[in-house]
Order: C-alpha cells, then structure tokens, then sequence
C-alpha cells in the first residue's frame, strides 16, 4: 500500500508518499491549494506540472489531505474533486489544516496547537477530537499574529509614512510599490494573503527595530489573546505551534507566551513529518 500525505498552507503544500511500513517512496511540494482561491481544475493543473506527483499517480492507494481552507465539506470537496483526477486509484481524505496540525504535534497527552503561517489559527487535541472554540476569520477579519496580518502592518505603516527612515528607505529600495500597485495585488489580484505574508523576509531583516519588535510581540499577543485563552484549562496544557512564523520569530512569541504563562511545547516550521508517524501508529 503506498499513503500520500499532504500539509497546505495557502503558500505551499509538503507531501510525502510512504508504505505501511514508513518507507518513504517520494517527497515533494507544490504551491498551497486553498479552496477559497483555488479551483478543482487550478488542483488538477498544478498536480500535473508535478513530475513527482506524475510518477505515483497511478500507485497511491490513499491520500489524506491537510489544508487551509478546508473547513466545510463543500469546500473539502474542491481539493477532494481535483486530487481524485489524478490520483485515480486513491481513496481521498481531505481534512482541514487544524487536523493536521494537531496529528502532526500530537505526543500522548492534550494540549493546544496553534498555526502560524501565512494565516493563523488554533485546536485543542484530546487525542479522540479535535476541538476549536473560535473560529478563523481569514485574512481580512482575523489572521492575527500570522505572515498576512505582519505584512498588513508594514504596508500600512510605509504608506502612512510611519516607519523610521532607514527602513522606509529600504523598503522602497527592495520593492517600489506604489499604492495603486499594492490597492491591485490586494483587491484585485489572486492570492491576496500570500502576497501580504510575502513581507515577512523584509520584517526578519528588521526584527531588531523597536517599532518591527513591538509589532511581533503585540500580534501574537492578539493571538493569544483571542485563539489559546479561550480554552478552558490553557494554563495547564502545553501550547504547541506550527508554521513558518511562529518558527522563525520563536523568541518574540516565546516572550508573548511568558507574559501570559502559557506553556510552550514543541514550535516547528512544517508539521509534514509529524503527520506521516501520526498516520502509521494512528490512523493505518
């Protein structure tokens, strides 16, 4: 038996095809597959420029799903639909990227894990269920403490003329965006999140500045705020994080989490390996 396991954010997806036995057969990523944005057709399309993914097609016998967006069985049936038509062979199992987060960090006992990526969000796992008492409000209404919300502020603040001077320079130097470029790669453009989270390499420069600092630490401070507090017990329960955010800024949310007393578990870039041991000991 040969098992696909996919991770998406709405930037990249990280497969990795196994046997029963843990073998691994082929990994590989693709962009995000989001179906907010994404089409059953953009799924089949982008698959198929996939040379790795063209090699297993024919021999994958399941394929468990982990994505962005994936939140109804409406929209599970977008990603579900496109990757049926090219893994033709495979039964598909599409879940919401919450699912696999939680699998992929999951170490015996109950805890919350938390997504930091180019959007944000958060689970309580019990080992049974996966629990969320709020929900994602997408890039627009929430996304807080995540790539999307970060790149917000910084455009905001070039434009207000609210940066300090080198940095503003900087900025224009790298980029040169006008506001009418960016008002047409936010309003009318495709992916609009990943564009705003594209910003965080320019923040990482700059994450020693005071204004950049006081951004990290007040966003995953809203995060914290409003997706672990409200867990009941979330004092008591190791808070795990997922994401290239929350890797990459570990320091500053590590900060946030002390002010709070939150308890930090483990904090990884991406949750893929995770989830292929959850998979065997769990689910096969």
């Amino acid at each position: 038996m040969v098992i696909l396991i996919a991770d998406s954010g709405s930037t990249k997806s990280d497969w990795v095809a196994i046997d029963e036995s843990g073998n691994e057969i082929k990994s590989f990523s693709t962009i995000g597959f989001n179906p907010y944005f994404h089409s059953e057709d953009l799924v089949v399309e982008e698959l198929t420029k996939s040379e790795e993914a063209i090699s297993i097609a024919q021999i994958v016998n399941k394929v468990f799903f982990y994505g962005a967006g994936s939140s109804s069985k409406d929209l599970c049936a977008v990603i579900e639909n496109g990757l049926s038509r090219v893994f033709i062979n495979a039964e598909v199992i599409v879940g919401h990227d919450l699912d696999g987060a939680a699998y992929s960090t999951w170490s015996g006992e109950k805890a919350i894990t938390c997504i930091l990526g180019t959007g944000s969000n958060s689970c309580m796992f019990d080992g049974q269920k996966v629990y969320e008492e709020v929900p994602s409000l997408a890039y627009i209404l929430g996304d807080e403490g995540s790539g999307s919300w970060f790149g917000k502020k910084l455009l905001q603040a070039y434009f207000y003329k609210q940066l300090p001077q080198e940095i503003h320079d900087d900025f224009y130097s790298e980029f040169g965006y006008t506001v009418n470029d960016v008002n047409r790669l936010v309003y009318k453009e495709p992916n609009p999140n990943v564009f705003l989270a594209s910003f965080m390499k320019f923040i990482s420069k700059h994450k020693d500045s005071e204004l950049i600092k006081s951004w990290l630490l007040d966003g995953f401070g809203v995060f914290l705020d409003a997706h672990v507090k409200c867990f009941d017990g979330y004092k008591e329960m190791p808070v795990h994080f997922i994401g290239s955010v929350a890797y990459h800024f570990q320091d500053i949310l590590r900060e946030a989490c002390e002010i709070r007393d939150i308890k930090i578990g483990n904090t990884i870039r991406k949750p893929i390996d995770g989830l292929a041991k959850y998979h065997l000991e769990c689910i096969l």
